[in-house]
C-alpha cells in the first residue's frame, strides 16, 4: 500500500510559459521627476511676507503690525538721507 500524504507532499515542477513572467514597463521618456516639499508653518509666514506687495505693507503699519512698521521706517530713513533737508529761514527776533 502507498502513503497518499507521502505522494502529494511532493512538489512537481511546473514550467512557467515565458509570457506568464512579470515584465519591468519601460521607463517613460518624457516624465518628469517631481520632489514634494512641506514648509513649517515659520517658513510659509516668511514666505508670505516676502511676496507682499508695498501697499499691504503700508495698510499693515497702519494697524500697528510690527513686521510692516520695520520695513517701512527703513524706506523713511533711506529717502531722509537721500534728500538733504532744507535749511529754514531764521528769523532775529528782537526784544527790548
Amino acid at each position: 500500500m502507498t502513503n497518499p500524504v507521502a505522494a502529494a507532499s511532493q512538489a512537481q515542477p511546473v514550467a512557467q510559459p515565458a509570457d506568464a513572467r512579470p515584465q519591468a514597463r519601460a521607463p517613460d521618456p518624457y516624465a518628469v521627476p517631481t520632489d514634494t516639499v512641506q514648509l513649517s508653518s515659520a517658513a510659509q509666514a516668511a514666505l508670505q511676507e516676502a511676496r507682499e506687495t508695498p501697499t499691504q505693507t503700508d495698510k499693515e503699519a497702519g494697524t500697528r503690525d510690527l513686521q510692516a512698521r520695520k520695513p517701512l521706517a527703513k524706506e523713511t530713513a533711506e529717502k531722509a538721507q537721500e534728500t538733504p533737508a532744507a535749511e529754514t529761514p531764521h528769523s532775529t527776533h528782537v526784544v527790548a
